[in-house]
């Protein structure tokens, strides 16, 4: 996990130092749409944070279904468990033998 951080933090500062390096305006056109006079910075920072939050949105609800079930088959292991363990107490549990017929105490 720190080794995906690392590779982040070095994308993120290659994407900075790119963004700050080439901040011309350019005009943006999609289908229809067009802006003028647009900091390529600003272009790639927002094309970045787009893609981030694309990306991070199905992931999450992935990851939200994983715990769901983690969650439900922990349950269901521990009510396992503890009928087995209520098993084998009744499995081991000595029981009283009753004394044969025409047997003396003594």
């Amino acid at each position: 996990m720190g080794f995906a951080y690392v590779v982040v933090g070095v994308l993120s500062a290659a994407v900075a130092v790119f963004a700050l390096q080439n901040n011309q305006p350019m005009s943006l056109r999609f289908i229809t749409w067009s802006i003028d006079q647009v900091p390529l910075a600003g272009a790639v920072l927002a094309a970045l944070a787009v893609g981030l939050i694309l990306a991070a949105v199905p992931l999450s609800i992935a990851n939200w279904r994983l715990r769901s079930r983690s969650r439900a088959l922990g349950s269901k292991v521990e009510m396992l468990e503890g009928a087995l363990t209520a098993r084998d107490t009744a499995l081991l549990t000595p029981r009283p033998v009753a004394p044969l017929p025409g047997a003396r105490s003594a």
